[in-house]
């Protein structure tokens, strides 16, 4: 029994190297085009554009969209910690506006797992804290938010939940720009990112595509 056990603890260790191997093999065309610097910040943006962030963490991006654009920025970020950190940064900045729960596809309180900006729902961890979820359809109608220029999710493995969503509402057609990292841990991640793909092809054009590292799509 012993040596079953360690045999088992082997493989889920060479399963997350080989996973760990995979991704670091995905992120070299992005690094070569230096897309956190230019496809990830470079949209059709003024000071009349409402942006959201989901998944804020420390919120460079935010920062960074800001500077370029002066818009309006919606950040949310479930880890009450990361929020207050947030707050703070922006607290003169009355146009970057910070909630401390996430979005998804109903309200709820859940189990994340703490990891720094890998904090997930989906990933065990030692250390886990309660967050709150909010259904992102209503949050938006009762914010009267009707148009969203840009939406970045990163938001390890609740993107899944959160796109099935705004699709099935019909909520997704309102974003002119949906920027997502969709994540491989979670179950059957390959064939729901799939599945999604096809929705937004409805409503949406790919702008650039790395899998499983950034993609951006434009509403046709």
């Amino acid at each position: 029994m012993f040596l079953a056990r360690i045999e088992r603890l082997l493989q889920r260790r060479r399963g997350r190297i080989g996973s760990e191997s995979k991704q670091a093999g995905r992120v070299v065309p992005w690094f070569q085009v230096k897309g956190d610097k230019t496809l990830r910040l470079h949209y059709d943006l003024n000071e009349g554009s409402t942006v959201v962030d989901l998944g804020g963490y420390e919120g460079q991006w935010t920062s960074d969209i800001f500077a370029m654009y002066g818009c309006t920025i919606l950040v949310f970020e479930p880890m009450k910690e990361y929020a207050e950190n947030i707050r703070k940064r922006f607290a003169r900045n009355a146009k970057i506006k910070i909630f401390d729960f996430g979005l998804s596809s109903e309200n709820k309180i859940a189990s994340l797992g703490v990891d720094a900006d890998s904090s997930s729902l989906y990933k065990q961890s030692k250390l886990t804290t309660s967050v709150s979820l909010v259904k992102a359809s209503e949050f938006f109608t009762r914010a009267g938010i009707e148009t969203i220029a840009l939406m970045k999710i990163n938001i390890e493995g609740g993107e899944y939940d959160l796109l099935d969503h705004l699709i099935e509402t019909g909520f997704v057609s309102r974003i002119d720009n949906i920027q997502v990292q969709f994540h491989d841990f979670v179950a059957e991640a390959e064939s729901r990112m799939v599945r999604i793909q096809e929705r937004l092809s409805q409503t949406h054009a790919i702008t650039y595509q790395y899998p499983f590292v950034w993609e951006n799509w434009r509403k046709l």
